[in-house]
């Protein structure tokens, strides 16, 4: 009986401080996070990037922050029922250097890869493996084209209005999208993202790598100064 009690409590005690809110310190590129809440490897219409960077925990976040991604996701199982999505690396779960990568340190970066469709304009996962660093090496050409994909913009403009509508609910800020300045002008072009621009600040300098097979979000949460 008081081994049974014992073991219940020891549960409990785990379960809460799993749910326990994180506490993010610095800055995205020189920062910690306690308490980092790991996401889901997969949901209805998501999945994470691999397996592996599952497994070995990155793609952890800060807990608003998983609360605006989930529940971004949860809007577009409505809004957007047949299209798919895949988000990529966020950060460990106590932040810090984060290689390759110059932020996702605190907790407040997460990369979602482009959701696409294939020649018969049916969404699909881009397809992430090892072969090309688990999609980071992808490139899309042209209008934003990859083997026989295609970057399906009007299902991207849904994402990010998604996500703007779970940070507003969340009392979370969206404070920059980065996201290749060419295949922009292509994203602004569909009726899905009238007056997106007018509602996120999206990067307008060169980015140091391209980003084209995703798009990064930096969210902007009170944090503390560095320990």
């Amino acid at each position: 009986m008081y081994r049974s009690g014992l073991l219940a409590l020891l549960l409990f005690s785990v379960v809460a401080n799993a749910a326990e809110e994180s506490i993010c310190f610095g800055s995205l590129d020189n920062g910690s996070l306690e308490n980092g809440w790991q996401l889901p490897a997969s949901g209805k219409n998501y999945s994470a990037y691999s397996d592996i960077g599952v497994m070995i925990g990155r793609n952890y976040v800060h807990s608003m922050i998983y609360k605006v991604v989930i529940d971004a996701y949860a809007m577009l199982e409505t809004q957007a029922p047949s299209k798919v999505y895949v988000y990529g690396e966020s950060g460990y779960k106590e932040g810090g250097k984060f290689r390759p990568h110059k932020t996702h340190q605190n907790g407040l970066s997460v990369d979602f890869f482009v959701p696409v469709v294939d020649s018969e304009g049916i969404s699909v996962k881009l397809p992430t493996s090892i072969l090309n660093k688990f999609g980071y090496d992808i490139e899309f050409v042209g209008a934003g084209e990859y083997k026989g994909l295609k970057i399906d913009y009007g299902a991207m403009a849904l994402h990010l209005w998604a996500l703007k509508a779970s940070a507003d609910k969340n009392g979370v800020k969206i404070w920059r999208v980065i996201f290749d300045n060419e295949l922009q002008k292509q994203l602004f072009k569909v009726p899905e993202a009238k007056g997106l621009s007018e509602v996120m600040a999206f990067s307008t300098k060169k980015p140091w790598v391209r980003h084209d097979e995703h798009y990064h979000i930096d969210f902007s949460v009170p944090c503390l100064p560095m320990r």
